[in-house]
């Protein structure tokens, strides 16, 4: 049970924190001028490499193809969720260009982190 909360608690955590981000009607402006596309780009990058981390069962060794796609699956899956959240929020709406950008976010962390971990995997053979 411990190794489960090791390794999906910070999805959990970063799937509440989504959640009551998303529960403020209105949010104030990002610092440095960010636009509401990063922030959600931000926050699905995290929420998709947290979600690897779970599917690889926080392992390099397992972090591959099939878990890097459940990863963008799985967020992908959760903005959609969290606009239509958002579409019982006063003054905020859904917008199919968000949950763009949240997939975008956690298809590049996923890739990122895929191609670490065969450098990773590729270096190690070489060592050998």
């Amino acid at each position: 049970m411990i190794a489960w909360f090791w390794r999906w608690g910070p999805v959990a955590a970063q799937m509440a924190a989504i959640f009551a981000l998303s529960s403020i009607a209105k949010l104030p402006s990002l610092p440095g001028g960010l636009t509401d596309h990063t922030g959600h780009f931000i926050g699905y990058t995290l929420l998709g490499s947290l979600a690897l981390r779970g599917f690889a069962d926080a392992r390099w060794q397992g972090v591959t193809s099939s878990a890097a796609w459940r990863s963008v699956l799985l967020a992908s899956l959760y903005g959609i969720t969290d606009e239509y959240h958002q579409s019982f929020v006063p003054g905020r709406t859904p917008a199919v260009d968000d949950w763009v950008v949240d997939t975008a976010g956690a298809t590049i962390a996923a890739l990122a982190i895929l191609w670490i971990a065969r450098t990773r995997r590729s270096g190690a053979n070489r060592d050998v």
